[in-house]
């Protein structure tokens, strides 16, 4: 399907120096972006090393409003994880808010409405599936969200070379792939190694939320939560917990609900730096 069929009819100059509108171009020029001044296909290029990945990009259809969101918006609220500079995050979000990274958001909708329910927090929400991304700007511009950004790209190179120690006031991982098959383990995303990563970025104190409707992955978070050093488990008892209130129940989780899925919360907290 051409990048151009679902994108709005805004004028665009064509190569022969005419202007087109966009929902009349069937193809790009050799070389055009699919949305210029929108998330690039591969920002961080081939900067950083080859390795495994939690997450695989997936192609779907953009919408003539996320299509729209993206080129009007992601200027001003969208933010490509190039790996070549450490991101000043009060001048992202233009205050001092702390701010909660979200790993995988989807469609966006309930970072939408979480960012609505608090919005003396900054939520980074980072993906790499173009519609969502689209779609999460486009719900909040239509709330009048403005503690929401949008980035693209591989969390993992974010955290490592774009933010600063002790940055960030949580850490939200709701529904990530959980790589069923046991040769894919490799490639889930919570593990220890992660899990040291994003500490060194953790404010002491700062939450650690992870959800999951499947069960042996749930499993396999609490014993390497619990087991890491740099996190305590915020429930007494230990094991998992409710679901907290400010996390929205999502359609994709009422659906597996209702086949019979059960989801688990896990909420670990940043202990304090040890002394040396």
């Amino acid at each position: 399907m051409s990048d151009f069929v679902n994108a709005p009819a805004a004028e665009r100059p064509a190569t022969d120096g005419s202007s087109v509108p966009l929902s009349a171009r069937t193809s790009r020029d050799k070389g055009e972006p699919r949305f210029p001044g929108g998330p690039q296909a591969d920002p961080a290029g081939s900067h950083f090393e080859r390795r495994i990945r939690s997450f695989q990009p997936r192609r779907s259809r953009v919408t003539t409003g996320q299509a729209d969101a993206l080129e009007r918006l992601w200027p001003r609220w969208g933010m490509d994880i190039d790996g070549q500079r450490v991101v000043d995050l009060a001048e992202l979000f233009g205050n001092t808010n702390p701010v909660v990274l979200e790993i995988g958001f989807g469609m966006g909708e309930a970072t939408a409405q979480m960012a609505a329910a608090a919005p003396d927090v900054n939520i980074l929400a980072v993906d790499v599936h173009t519609p969502g991304q689209g779609n999460l700007l486009n719900l909040a511009d239509q709330d009048g969200l403005t503690n929401v950004r949008v980035g693209n790209g591989d969390a993992i190179i974010l955290l490592r070379e774009m933010l600063a120690p002790d940055s960030l006031g949580g850490l939200r991982v709701y529904f990530p792939d959980p790589w069923p098959k046991k040769r894919h383990h490799k490639r889930r995303l919570i593990q220890p190694a992660f899990l040291s990563l994003a500490a060194t970025r953790l404010a002491p104190g700062a939450v650690v939320h992870c959800a999951t409707d499947w069960e042996p992955y749930a499993e396999q978070m609490l014993e390497v939560l619990s087991a890491h050093p740099d996190f305590e488990n915020t429930q007494a008892a230990g094991g998992f917990a409710p679901r907290p209130a400010f996390r929205p129940l999502t359609r994709f989780e009422g659906q597996g609900l209702d086949k019979g899925h059960v989801v688990n919360d896990l909420l670990f907290r940043r202990v304090p730096h040890r002394q040396p």
